[in-house]
C-alpha cells in the first residue's frame, strides 16, 4: 500500500511511504519550528529556501515550510531533525533555533475558483487550458518534467485526470482539478479548478 504523506491533508509537499496495508499508520514526518523577532528584520520565503540549500541537503530532505508573524514552520523526516536543530541556525542575518514540536499545524492556503473550455478530459488539454497555450506546448512541460499531478511528475500527456487531483505546473501555479461541469453547445467542456494564489 502507498500513502502521501507530507505532515497534513493539505500539504504541497509530499513524499511516498510504502506500507503493508492502508490500516498501518507510520510516518517519519515532523514538523519543526523556531521563533523569530521580525521587527528589526524581515524573513521571507526566500530567505529561508536559501538557508536550507546552503546546508547541501537534497530538496526531498524537507517539505512545506512557511512563515508566521513570529515563528518559522518547517516540515521534515524524523533523521533530520537534530541536523536542522544543530546546522540551520541563521537565516537573513537573524540567529534562529529549531525545535520539534508535536503539534501538525497547517499552512493555510488562498484560492479562488476558475473555470475553463478544454478539448477533452485529458491532461495535456488540461494543462494547455491553466497555461493559456497550445496543446503541442503542454505536451512539451509534460516532457520536460515540469507537470505533476498529485506530487508525481506526469509522463504521460494522455492521462485521465480524477476529480480533486491536484496539477503543478512549474512557472504557472498549482490547481486543485474540481471536475466537469457542463458541455458549450459545439460539444467542448468546461472544467472547474481551485487556483492557489
Amino acid at each position: 500500500f502507498v500513502r502521501y504523506d507530507g505532515g497534513y491533508d493539505e500539504a504541497r509537499k509530499k513524499k511516498v511511504i510504502f506500507l503493508y496495508d492502508e490500516k498501518d499508520g507510520f510516518s517519519d514526518i515532523v514538523c519543526m519550528k523556531a521563533k523569530i523577532d521580525q521587527r528589526f528584520r524581515t524573513i521571507g520565503h526566500r530567505d529561508v529556501y536559501g538557508a536550507i540549500m546552503n546546508l547541501q541537503i537534497e530538496k526531498s530532505s524537507f517539505g512545506d515550510f512557511w512563515i508566521e508573524d513570529d515563528a518559522i514552520y518547517l516540515y521534515t523526516s524524523e533523521q533530520m531533525v537534530d541536523f536542522i536543530k544543530d546546522h540551520l541556525i541563521r537565516i537573513n542575518q537573524l540567529t534562529v533555533s529549531f525545535e520539534r514540536i508535536d503539534e501538525c499545524p497547517k499552512q493555510e492556503f488562498h484560492t479562488k475558483e476558475i473555470s475553463f473550455v478544454v478539448a477533452s478530459e485529458r491532461a495535456d488539454a488540461l494543462v494547455a487550458a491553466l497555461t493559456h497555450s497550445s496543446r503541442s506546448d503542454a505536451k512539451d512541460l509534460i516532457r520536460k518534467g515540469y507537470v505533476q499531478v498529485n506530487h508525481i511528475e506526469l509522463e504521460e500527456p494522455d492521462k485521465i485526470c480524477n476529480n480533486g487531483s491536484v496539477i503543478s505546473i512549474r512557472g504557472t501555479g498549482r490547481f486543485t482539478f474540481l471536475g466537469f461541469c457542463r458541455k458549450t453547445r459545439t460539444g467542448r467542456i468546461v472544467a472547474e479548478f481551485l487556483q492557489n494564489i
